[in-house]
């Protein structure tokens, strides 16, 4: 069961719309955070941006916290790390309510799952992942931690996508592929072939880039 309040880190595009997937489930969500000092007392879809973690020690033991409130694979570790050291409790996962989730299907802690997305069968999401809106699942999958896999990315069967990885919006994966951890898939792509870790990728067919990050 999802235990609220919640708080949630970062103030951009993709906090907000945790907020929004929040706001569809029906959790409270009382502020955002920003290590960002100027960010600090600003107001955001109605929200504030309550500051950093040391801002809001009173509150450990009365709220839990989004760590997946940024698409960055970095910075979603970093927060994760930074969340535990100070002591604080990071939120369960966040999943639509149209999502249909088999009992063969496996999801860890802290991952949104958004609008949209299909799992099939066997799929293991790991920790930290976000699932935008409108992502496939095929069978077999295998999502490790701290993946982001971006709106519209379709993902065949077999397929293990690394720790970190992001696979960017609208592209395309085929089956028995490895995406290595750390990487980047450019948007609009077409992988037909493993991808080493901390690469990036793009193009149809995807062709090596540059090292990443």
């Amino acid at each position: 069961m999802l235990i609220g309040p919640l708080v949630i880190w970062g103030c951009g595009g993709h906090a907000r719309e945790v907020l929004h997937l929040c706001e569809q489930i029906g959790v409270l969500v009382i502020g955002f955070l920003d290590e960002r000092p100027e960010y600090k007392g600003k107001v955001v879809d109605g929200l504030p941006v309550l500051g950093d973690l040391q801002d809001i020690l009173h509150l450990k033991d009365q709220v839990r916290i989004v760590c997946a409130g940024v698409g960055d694979p970095f910075l979603k570790k970093h927060f994760v790390e930074k969340t535990t050291l100070l002591g604080f409790q990071p939120a369960d996962s966040l999943i639509h309510p149209s999502i249909y989730l088999s009992n063969r299907n496996t999801i860890g802690k802290g991952t949104i799952i958004c609008e949209g997305t299909i799992l099939t069968t066997n799929v293991q999401v790991g920790n930290f992942v976000i699932l935008n809106r409108g992502v496939i699942l095929s069978h077999d999958d295998i999502i490790h931690d701290y993946a982001t896999v971006s709106p519209g990315a379709s993902i065949a069967g077999n397929v293990t996508v690394g720790e970190g990885a992001t696979i960017g919006i609208g592209s395309s994966i085929r089956e028995k592929v490895s995406i290595g951890a750390w990487s980047m898939i450019g948007g609009g792509s077409f992988v037909k072939g493993n991808v080493p870790p901390h690469t990036l990728y793009g193009g149809v067919p995807a062709i090596f880039k540059k090292n990443w990050p």
